[in-house]
């Protein structure tokens, strides 16, 4: 019962500062609240800021600064592990691993041609690719393990699907307020459009986490990332209050400066999440990595960009199709997606799994554990 209640309560907290504080933002700034509740949303109201060496730069060496220590750490744990023969026991790849990739290979060719006789689906491949995909990464789990989700944890597995729609439908609202994406290629009514597009945001989870599993199986994660790095910080649960306090006051600017505090959209949401667990009781991603384990988190962070790089590259030549806006780093793309656009991935792997362990907890009433371990091993 502790369990829902604090689920219900960070649930609560979180719908309420997402939805709420950037309309407070914009309330306050005089601007109409109207367009940024129209459905299916417009993209005409934000102008975006064009490209700048300096922005480019400092947001590069930042994202460096953060991404060039893990991966050096996972290159060497490669090149060690490239040295021991063992290797760890397979198992067959499942039946259903290949008719997930047979029905994966002809959905992406549809999703590419332009078939007349096809002309009616042509807007809706997205989800049979998504779907084959997490099947196919889940048989490969369970031959690299002889376990995955899919088959391990049905209940939980199909949860993900609803939960995982509920979860990116927060995304597209906070991204009325930036419009660093739209979509085109098709047009839909507004009930169309919210049950098309919500058959598509429920592979998200699914997906995200399905790779993280099978990652987890990977040497170099589970022996480079054991013990990584440790660090105490003071006062954990002020520190937790005040960049809580920091975070709601940049979902309110979101809406008014969207050109500078654009990044905001992927990180606030997992930093309320975080300080919301640190302040009810005292495990969660960063605890963990603090302790010095730190596989959990890599693993939910590549997970997202190995996907990031399939949604980019499916999306590239699909009718129904989104592009991207991005004010001051617009520039160098990899298919629509600036290149460090792709950073964005990272705290959203982690978001996934948070929310994930979240929902877990409801499956073990009282049982932290087992949430602690869904989340980070």
């Amino acid at each position: 019962m502790l369990s829902i209640k604090r689920f219900l309560l960070q649930i609560f907290v979180l719908a309420g500062m997402l939805l709420g504080l950037p309309l407070l933002g914009v309330v306050a700034a005089g601007y109409p609240i109207a367009r940024y509740l129209q459905f299916p949303p417009r993209t005409v109201y934000v102008s975006h800021a064009p490209f700048s060496w300096l922005a480019f730069a400092g947001f590069a060496v930042f994202i460096l600064a953060v991404v060039v220590p893990l991966a050096v750490k996972g290159v060497q744990t490669c090149r060690k592990d490239s040295l021991q023969v063992a290797r760890s026991p397979s198992h067959r790849f499942s039946w259903w691993g290949w008719a997930g990739l047979g029905a994966g290979i002809v959905a992406w060719i549809m999703a590419w041609t332009r078939f007349s006789w096809f002309a009616a689906f042509q807007p809706h491949t997205f989800s049979p690719l998504w779907l084959s995909y997490v099947v196919v990464v889940n048989a490969l789990c369970r031959k690299k393990t002889g376990r995955c989700l899919m088959t391990d944890r049905p209940g939980f597995f199909l949860l993900l699907f609803p939960v995982s729609a509920v979860f990116w439908w927060f995304f597209e609202y906070l991204n009325r307020f930036v419009q660093n994406w739209h979509y085109t290629g098709t047009a839909f009514s507004g009930w169309e459009y919210f049950w098309w597009a919500t058959l598509c945001f429920s592979t998200v989870l699914p997906a995200v986490l399905s790779t993280r599993q099978w990652l987890l199986s990977v040497n170099w994660i589970q022996r480079g990332y054991t013990g990584y790095s440790r660090n105490r910080w003071p006062y954990p649960r002020l520190l937790a209050a005040v960049v809580l306090v920091l975070s709601a006051a940049g979902l309110v600017g979101i809406g008014v400066w969207p050109n500078g505090l654009f990044p905001l959209v992927w990180v606030s949401p997992l930093l309320i999440i975080i300080c919301l667990q640190a302040l009810m009781h005292p495990c969660h991603v960063f605890s963990t990595m603090a302790a010095g384990d730190w596989r959990g988190a890599v693993a939910a962070a590549v997970a997202a960009v190995v996907c990031g790089v399939f949604w980019e590259m499916w999306n590239y030549f699909s009718l129904a199709k989104w592009q991207y806006s991005v004010p001051l780093v617009n520039r160098f793309q990899i298919f629509e997606m600036p290149l460090l656009g792709y950073a964005g991935y990272l705290p959203f792997g982690l978001e996934c799994v948070v929310v994930a362990g979240m929902l877990e907890g409801l499956f073990h009433s009282g049982g932290q554990n087992k949430t602690d371990k869904f989340l980070f091993l």
